[in-house]
């Protein structure tokens, strides 16, 4: 089966646990008060990417009915996604992270590329509890997430909510 892997060489026997304990001390420099909203999203999702290799990984951020595409590394993406509609639409909607397996067996999923296979998507939180926006990561693999993951990644969005 294939698992991602960090693109460091000297860390490829690492867990998957210690890749995301790296990735968010690297968040937490990367990420900074002085500096836009736009950078620190880019340098978000290209630090997950980097450190993960998936397929996809974004932001979608609200605005009014509809998530519109942010900062990403991958290849071409969908630009609006209706409140409810996709896994990140139906994210927002229940203001939960989602998980799914095989998105060719999810009936809500939006294909933006064929070779998607499994997705989790993280809402961002306001300090008020509103969703300000969705990370989506895509894997080209089936059931490439668990609940480590999800933990981690919450995490990861809980450090870009404070910046955002």
């Amino acid at each position: 089966m294939k698992t991602y892997k960090p693109s460091h060489s000297n860390v490829q026997s690492t867990s998957k646990e210690d890749i995301y304990q790296l990735l968010l001390a690297q968040l937490n420099s990367l990420l900074d008060d002085d500096v836009d909203y736009i950078a620190n999203t880019a340098n978000f999702c290209a630090a997950i990417q980097q450190n993960f290799h998936f397929h996809w990984v974004g932001l979608y951020r609200v605005m009014g009915e509809e998530l519109v595409l942010s900062a990403f590394q991958g290849p071409t993406a969908c630009t609006r996604i209706p409140f409810g509609r996709g896994v990140c639409g139906q994210a927002w909607e229940e203001k939960k992270t989602l998980i799914v397996g095989d998105v060719h067996s999810h009936p809500n999923h939006i294909t933006c590329s064929a070779l998607s296979q499994s997705e989790i998507v993280v809402p961002l939180f306001d300090s008020h509890g509103n969703v300000k926006a969705v990370l989506d990561i895509d894997a080209d693999i089936v059931n490439a997430f668990d609940t480590l993951d999800k933990d981690y990644l919450e995490e990861c969005v809980a450090l870009l909510a404070k910046y955002y």
